[in-house]
């Protein structure tokens, strides 16, 4: 099993499980591999260096490959690369999908109804619950002049299924 970091275009950064290069290859020749943040198919994998886990022990300072033609193992410096500022942080990027996540689960999708059924229930038509669903821009601004609270989200349709 092979886990890569995997980028969209937009930089979202995330890992990707495949049974080998080629399977990860053939899967990003046939679309199948997209972003779960925004559902970019433009990924790109990024370099990763492996880590071995012993257990509580401390991870090494250094790395060892072997040496060409030589037999012994060659230490070579670990180096930290620095993140452009402009990157998003992982810890956000988990914050948010968890958010979204929330958001599904707790909420009654109604398509493309949305901008009508939040009217239904604003002037009490139809129970109040939590909803969403798809409204153009022209209709949310509507829905927000008439008084009414809705809120602009991007839900990536990965959300929307299970994740594995």
């Amino acid at each position: 099993m092979k886990v890569l970091n995997l980028q969209c275009a937009h930089q979202h950064s995330f890992e990707g499980w495949f049974g080998s290069e080629d399977d990860f290859q053939s899967q990003l020749a046939r679309g199948l591999v997209e972003c779960p943040m925004c559902s970019d198919k433009s990924v790109q994998k990024m370099p990763s260096a492996p880590r071995l886990n012993f257990g509580g022990h401390a991870a090494p300072a250094v790395a060892t490959a072997p040496a060409s033609g030589a037999g012994e193992p060659v230490q070579t410096a670990v180096a930290t690369v620095p993140v452009p500022s402009s990157a998003i942080n992982p810890e956000a990027q988990a914050a948010f999908l968890k958010a979204l996540r929330h958001v599904v689960a707790n909420t009654e999708d109604v398509g493309e109804r949305f901008a009508d059924e939040a009217r239904r229930m604003h002037y009490g038509d139809a129970e109040t619950r939590n909803i969403r669903g798809q409204a153009s821009m022209q209709e949310t601004v509507e829905l927000l002049e008439e008084g009414i609270d809705v809120m602009p989200l991007a839900l990536p349709a990965a959300l929307k299924e299970t994740l594995q």
